[in-house]
């Protein structure tokens, strides 16, 4: 059964998983529309709706014979149950039937919009009016002779009345002729009035479309611009104080909540992401703390965090008692409680005199042993006569011009996924290795590995963590979208001591899974992500988990990434910042400890460092063990706590010496002409053979943008984007095809992951399946995709 559109619908009883407590209940499921809805029963289908998911970028996994889930990426996920298999596969495949048709309804509608917002030149409108004109004057034209036959004909009705010498023959047939022209008339008004009001209709629909957009785009711009003469004032204000040696009062933007702590220090708490003000970035360190400083000021850090802590089952079964009747839409919600802390630190040796209360690093480099201070403090076990030889740059960056208003104010308010832009905004990587770049300093993981304390390791692996945003300061491009099937393996055995491998494992959603493997640890991540442009500034939120599991002591812990947003879209510097706040859990061995990092926004009237890292680490009884702190563009350092004194909601923690955790490598000196590309980044898409077809290095149009022969590189992109979405098109055909016969229909398979439920969980996670290297080896490609 379809709807009026096409889409396919279908209703019947399935068994929803509810809690653990119930189990699975029976439930009224209706599929419309591309979107599957639920109900206790069908008498609550035109006014209680107990829960929705959209299939459009919605995942559609068969558990066994008669179990099936749906996810959208981690927000919603619904574990149904038939009745028997049978009854499964029908459902299975008019879910993805409807899926398929939900994405190509979507992507018509955005294609529409984007053939609507486009400016309308003047010789198309004036043949519209010109056509319309034509039109109302048929009209009137009609008009006339409807006015005139009508009174002939009712003369010619008065005279069959009154007229006695005339036969009534005759004045019938008078009547007759009177009335076929009347009639012949009319029909000629009625296809006039229905062809203008057809031709209004669709000029109409696309003009107020049209419309809607530029008043859109107007509304934006006026914020932007509002908002820029509020900041310019602010900072002519402060500019003419500082001019007269007179203190700068804080100035506070609306929608920002200043805290203030027990030290005195204050800490930014921003209240909403897309609410958010943003500033130019100042190029700036830690600035010297000098000797008229106060002690306090040198040796106490004041920061906010939220701490969240899980229910117990006993308050969950009250409050379910409680709420008895509610709606089962929060079914999906996980009970969780939010505790706001106040942490002041004091540290316990205050004869030093640190930099910006960070630790001086001469010092700090004596507590972990480096045999290479200029490559890491760490030290490595290299040898040079095993290591490969590698480039360290890649061609400079040509200078091309764009218009960059032109293409923006078309995205103002989309997905970054969905907007097709030139190549001129990326850098000649694949998100697949940019994500790779994320294991530069797994140096730190090797040193982490050999902490017998899990509080300890924890610490370090919170280093590690924001290590990898340390790149983001300065690389604006973005990466290429990879298509669905592209891989890229990266084997740095020889030096960094790891391989990995990434795949585009999913289109809709886009997801990328990476397995990242050494001798110490295991890694392995999925990654999605929804992004806006806001107008000013572009916001990118991560999905999915990242995981690092230290194979000798079975201890593995997991995270999620933080929000990343890109500022001065249109008009300054582009410049990125790193916000939000993270927990590392611990599970297995690990169970019950967790780190808590707080990435604290810039804030252009903070007199506190930007970009700066706080966080504390807990053990199982939720005691602050060891407390991190620093830049996640600089350095991170990591101490212990000797004690903790004063109220739960505000303790202060005496920590022992601080040790450097992490520190950043100098950037080559030239890498502003090519991107700002590290060593390791110059090396990601270096030419390799024997590597597979699908690999990013075999990319075209990602290597004519390397090689700087961008307008190449702009029409392979193209032509890449247009050979996925055939392909796309071919398998919701067969799809299509499949269910009108009733057989089921296989979804995409990744070529070198598997789909898998994480064990303790409701989630499933793509797992590395172990058969790329030995692919490698035996040159064994016979099953990847042709994506070129």
């Amino acid at each position: 059964m379809t709807d009026e559109k096409g889409l396919p619908e279908m209703k019947g009883w399935l068994l929803k998983w509810t809690n653990y407590i119930k189990g699975y209940q029976r439930r009224w499921f209706v599929l419309s529309k591309g979107v599957l809805s639920y109900y206790r029963n069908q008498s609550e289908i035109n006014h209680t709706c107990r829960g929705t998911i959209s299939l459009h970028g919605a995942l559609i996994h068969t558990v066994d014979s008669c179990t099936f889930v749906i996810s959208n990426g981690g927000t919603q996920t619904f574990h149904i149950k038939a009745g028997t298999e049978v009854e499964r596969q029908s459902w299975v495949t008019a879910l993805e039937l409807a899926k398929a048709k939900a994405i190509r309804a979507i992507e018509s509608e955005e294609e529409e919009e984007t053939e609507t917002a486009q400016v309308v030149p003047s010789q198309e409108i004036n043949s519209v009016v010109r056509d319309l004109t034509e039109r109302l004057e048929n009209m009137r034209t009609c008009y006339d002779l409807i006015t005139k036959h009508g009174a002939a004909l009712q003369r010619a009705l008065n005279d069959l009345e009154t007229n006695e010498e005339e036969s009534l023959a005759s004045r019938t047939k008078i009547v007759n002729e009177r009335a076929t022209l009347f009639r012949i008339t009319s029909n000629a008004m009625i296809n006039a009035g229905n062809d203008y009001l057809h031709s209004a209709e669709a000029q109409g629909h696309k003009w107020s479309k049209m419309l809607h957009h530029e008043r859109e785009q107007r509304q934006r711009l006026e914020e932007i611009v509002e908002q820029m003469a509020k900041q310019q004032s602010q900072m002519e204000q402060a500019a003419v104080l500082v001019r007269q040696n007179k203190p700068v009062p804080p100035m506070v933007p609306s929608n920002t909540t200043l805290s203030l702590g027990a030290g005195g220090a204050s800490g930014s708490v921003v209240t909403s992401d897309d609410d958010m003000e943003f500033f130019d970035a100042e190029e700036q360190g830690y600035s010297p703390v000098g000797p008229s400083s106060p002690l306090d000021e040198r040796d106490r850090g004041t920061f906010i965090l939220k701490l969240h802590k899980r229910r117990s089952s006993s308050e969950d079964q009250v409050e379910g008692l409680l709420e008895g009747s509610s709606s089962e839409s929060d079914e999906q919600k996980r009970t969780v409680k939010t505790v706001q802390q106040t942490v002041c630190l004091v540290s316990a040796t205050r004869e030093r005199v640190t930099s910006g209360g960070q630790g001086d690093d001469d010092d700090v480099d004596k507590a972990v042993a480096g045999k290479s201070s200029t490559d890491s403090i760490y030290g490595r076990n290299w040898n040079p006569d095993l290591i490969k030889k590698r480039r360290d740059r890649v061609p400079d960056k040509p200078n091309y011009p764009l218009s960059l208003w032109g293409i923006m104010k078309n995205c103002i308010g989309k997905d970054l996924s969905k907007i097709p832009m030139p190549v001129n905004f990326n850098e000649p990587l694949s998100m697949l290795q940019r994500l790779v770049e994320d294991y530069e300093y797994s140096e730190i993981l090797d040193h982490a590995s050999k902490c017998e304390d899990e509080c300890e390791q924890l610490a370090y692996l919170a280093a590690f963590i924001v290590s990898a945003y340390a790149t983001t300061t300065n690389r604006i491009g973005k990466p290429f979208n990879p298509l669905l099937g592209e891989t890229y393996e990266c084997d740095r055995m020889d030096d960094y001591g790891w391989r990995c491998l990434a795949e585009q494992v999913s289109h809709h959603p886009p997801i990328a899974a990476l397995h990242c493997e050494s001798k110490n640890w295991v890694s392995w991540q999925e990654f999605s992500m929804t992004s806006k442009f806001r107008g000013k500034y572009v916001q990118i939120n991560p999905l999915g988990g990242v995981y690092v599991m230290f194979t000798n002591s079975g201890r593995r812990y997991s995270w999620r990434k933080i929000t990343t947003t890109v500022n001065n879209i249109i008009v300054g510097k582009l410049w990125v910042d790193q916000h939000g706040e993270m927990e590392i859990q611990g599970s297995q061995a690990a169970e019950g400890y967790k780190c808590v990092l707080n990435f604290v926004p810039y804030s252009y009237f903070s007199r506190d460092v930007q970009r700066s890292v706080k966080g504390v680490v807990m053990n199982k009884n939720g005691e602050v063990k060891w407390v991190v702190r620093g830049t996640w563009d600089n350095k991170i350092e990591i101490a212990p706590v000797l004690k903790t004194t004063g109220p739960a909601n505000s303790p202060t923690h005496t920590t022992g010496d601080y040790k450097l955790a992490w520190r950043r490598r100098p950037a080559p000196a030239d890498s502003d002409k090519y991107y700002n590309f590290t060593t390791l980044a110059c090396q990601l898409n270096e030419p390799e053979e024997g590597v597979a077809p699908t690999d990013c290095r075999r990319r075209p149009d990602q290597r004519l943008m390397e090689t700087g022969d961008w307008d190449e590189s702009n029409k392979e992109k193209l032509r890449l984007e247009e050979k996925q979405r055939t392909k796309r098109r071919e398998r919701e055909a067969e799809a299509e095809k499949a269910a009108e016969e009733g057989t089921p229909y296989p979804a995409y398979e990744p070529m070198w992951f598997k789909r898998e439920n994480e064990a303790g969980t409701d989630n499933y996670v793509h797992v590395f399946k172990n058969t790329y290297w030995e692919a490698k080896e035996a040159q064994r490609w016979d099953g990847c995709p042709d994506i070129y």
